[in-house]
């Protein structure tokens, strides 16, 4: 249980091409950790929670998007800036991936 304490996921690139993967890692961190509510609008969390949600977000962004949403103090706000500006990758890869894969079995 000590090595899950020890693993870190990568920082989210400033293009974004693995937010998809971050986000699940930093879910998963963040519910490990008791915080995944802090990052939900409708519940209530307490201020130390959110603090460390925060800072666990801020830790693992590229330093230019730091520098970009240093003004959120709720990570709420910055969760869901974040997902507005990079989640609309599943909508342009997944159907691509899709069409790809059907490709390579007509071909096999």
């Amino acid at each position: 249980m000590t090595n899950l304490a020890k693993l870190e996921i990568h920082a989210l690139d400033v293009s974004g091409k693995n937010y998809m993967s971050w986000a699940v890692g930093a879910k998963m961190h963040l519910r490990g950790n008791e915080l995944l509510k802090a990052i939900d609008k409708s519940e209530t969390t307490s201020d130390e929670k959110k603090a460390k949600a925060m800072i666990f977000l801020l830790h693992h962004i590229h330093d230019d998007l730091k520098e970009e949403y240093i003004t959120k103090e709720d990570p709420a706000d910055l969760w869901q800036l974040l997902k507005d500006r990079f989640d609309h990758q599943k909508y342009v890869i997944l159907p691509r991936a899709k069409h790809d894969w059907l490709n390579l079995r007509f071909q096999d």
